[in-house]
């Protein structure tokens, strides 16, 4: 209860002393002269990510919020010694509240919608299969995100090669192309996107510019797998047979109650910044699909 409190306080602190910073608009950061060295911080971070569980787990473990702090104040000095403290503070409020909680919130809306999403059953994961399930997983990735489609399709793939002696590339093209490159092609899929949405950029811009790079990126690591796939299960008829943990079943899909009202709210509030026509359409389809995919309950 202190921490909630705390951080409730934090939030409160955080608004009143950014309407201020909102008020005055000549406190804003000259973009068009910045160098990319200003950048060098942010990809420190995102090799840090990469590499601290790997290099230095135990470090990584208990101080990777030291670490990313560290790295953010790489960049909140320099800024506020070269452009001055009001102008910084007023970067950092405004990139925290106007974007940051925006994404925390489409994030936390998919994660608790997705994880009230279960596909029950089990199929027997042929390459045939393992490609139809990472085809339909990059699809649903621009529809209900990356973050989505991966907690509601691992489960199944993991479950349906269980029983195969050769199936860790199976979860190395399910992270290319559920996790990664299915995301491209609308802002709910992948997170810079989002914060492109955010900043003005028209919600279907990716759709109409990126699909025909999304295609050929998707189809080629597809086409990669499907044969890869297909040369380690023709090896793996020769080898002993492993008894299926989880046998083959019918497969359903059950959903938590909780769907039905959160899509609604959680939607209208992402899409509420933008103001447009087709962004308010969007948000009502979307709750209107989720109702639908949510109206058996989770048992």
């Amino acid at each position: 209860m202190a921490k909630i409190l705390a951080a409730g306080a934090t939030a409160v602190a955080l608004v009143a002393i950014a309407q201020p910073a909102f008020a005055v608009e000549t406190h804003e950061l000259p973009g068009a002269v910045m160098s990319l060295w200003w950048a060098l911080p942010f990809a420190g971070l995102l090799l840090s990510i990469a590499t601290g569980p790997l290099l230095f787990h135990h470090v990584w473990e208990h101080h990777y919020g030291k670490i990313a702090a560290g790295w953010a104040a790489l960049v909140v000095i320099p800024l506020a010694v070269a452009f001055g403290i009001p102008t910084a503070g007023g970067a950092v409020l405004h990139t925290l509240l106007t974007e940051y909680m925006s994404f925390i919130i489409l994030l936390f809306a998919l994660y608790t919608i997705s994880g009230g999403v279960l596909l029950a059953g089990n199929i027997h994961g042929t390459p045939l299969v393992n490609a139809g399930l990472l085809l339909v997983g990059a699809i649903l990735a621009s529809v209900i995100g990356t973050t989505g489609a991966s907690m509601i399709l691992i489960r199944p793939m993991l479950r349906a090669n269980d029983n195969r002696p050769f199936n860790a590339h199976v979860v190395i093209f399910f992270i290319f192309l559920v996790s990664n490159i299915g995301g491209s092609l609308t802002p709910l899929g992948d997170p810079p996107l989002f914060v492109g949405f955010l900043r003005g950029v028209d919600f279907f811009w990716t759709t109409a510019n990126l699909w025909r790079e999304t295609l050929f990126t998707g189809g080629l690591v597809l086409v990669v797998f499907l044969a890869l796939d297909l040369v380690l299960h023709r090896r793996e008829g020769g080898m002993p047979t492993i008894k299926d943990p989880t046998p083959d079943t019918t497969v359903r899909l059950r959903a938590s109650p909780i769907c039905r009202c959160l899509p609604a709210s959680s939607a209208r509030s992402c899409f509420r910044r933008a103001g447009s026509q087709a962004s308010a359409s969007l948000s009502s389809a979307s709750a209107s699909s989720c109702r639908i995919l949510c109206a058996t309950p989770l048992s």
